[in-house]
This record gives C-alpha cells, sequence and structure tokens, in this order.
C-alpha cells in the first residue's frame, strides 16, 4: 500500500480535499418573493426520513426567504449548466431577478412553493424538519418530501465544487462489491 509524504496545509482550505457532493441550485419563495443560489455543500443526515442538512449563511437573500416559508427545492444541475451554476453564485437576488437574468425555466412543485428548475436533472422539494441549529449555526435540516428525478441519462454529468473556482466534474462510475 502506497504512504503518502504529507506537510501542513491550512486548515481554512480543508473543505477543497472534503466537499466531493454535487453542486446544487437552491430555489426559495415566500409571498411573492423568490430567488435561487448556488450552494456547494451540504450533508445527508438519514435515509427515512429523508434528511439533509444545509448550511446557508445569514447573509444570503435565501436565507430569509427559507426561514419564513420553512421550505425550499434542491435542484440538481448538470455539466451543461454549470456556467450558469457559477454565475447565479456570484450575484444576490436581493439586487437582481435571478430566474429572468439568467432565463430559468421553472414549474411548480407538487407541494413546495418554492419553483422547480425543469433544465435540472433531479429537484426535490423539502421542508424544514429542524430548526435547532439555523440560529446558531445558519444550519437548516430539511426532509425531502417529494422527488423528481429524469429518467436518463442514469449518471448524469454534475460538478462539484472545491473553492476558489475549482470545480471536479462527475467522472466514470464504478461498482465496488461489498465484501460477504
Amino acid at each position: 500500500m502506497k504512504k503518502y509524504k504529507k506537510e501542513n496545509y491550512p486548515i481554512e482550505d480543508v473543505r477543497h480535499y472534503l466537499e466531493s457532493s454535487p453542486t446544487i441550485l437552491l430555489t426559495s419563495a415566500f409571498k411573492d418573493e423568490r430567488n435561487v443560489m448556488t450552494l456547494g455543500w451540504y450533508t445527508i443526515m438519514e435515509f427515512v426520513p429523508s434528511l439533509i442538512g444545509c448550511m446557508i449563511s445569514a447573509g444570503n437573500h435565501s436565507f430569509e426567504l427559507i426561514k419564513k416559508s420553512k421550505e425550499c427545492v434542491i435542484n440538481l444541475p448538470t455539466l451543461e449548466l454549470s456556467k450558469t451554476v457559477v454565475s447565479i453564485g456570484n450575484c444576490s437576488g436581493s439586487e437582481i431577478d435571478k430566474f429572468k437574468e439568467f432565463n430559468l425555466n421553472t414549474e411548480e412543485g407538487e407541494i413546495i412553493k418554492a419553483p422547480l428548475l425543469v433544465n435540472c436533472y433531479a429537484n426535490f422539494e423539502c421542508r424544514l424538519y429542524d430548526s435547532k441549529l439555523v440560529k446558531d449555526y445558519n444550519f437548516f435540516i430539511f426532509e425531502i418530501v417529494r422527488a423528481h428525478v429524469a429518467k436518463a441519462p442514469k449518471y448524469p454529468k454534475t460538478i462539484q465544487y472545491r473553492g476558489n473556482s475549482h470545480f471536479v466534474q462527475s467522472g466514470k462510475n464504478i461498482i465496488i462489491p461489498s465484501a460477504k
């Protein structure tokens, strides 16, 4: 087995190695206001119920919309939308209408009022499950209450954010059988 020669590394940059979930677009709405934001970090917390944790900065325009509505939609974009994903993440919905600015096609969800992005491979309608960590850590725990996923391709090409404008494109999918 290979041994790696290591050196000290800046702690504030370790996310470059630990963030590997597909970058998502999170849509939110409250009353007549709506927004979309790029989110590069979240965590699966439970399978049943299907729980996902998201840290959303209090300075982000979506924060208050989600806090008030207690819901959002997690949209999974593919590689083809990568430039749009970055552009959405580099501006504020408090200053522009990102849906109009980036020509985002939407449709209504079945359960959640936030819009679904139709050009994304999958949409996951989410309801706030637990808000205990929002005040101290801006950490929302959502339950996915409805999932809409395209039938093909089986493994869509997605991007994963690694910080400082660096992304990883999803690559070859492999199966490693569990030991029995």
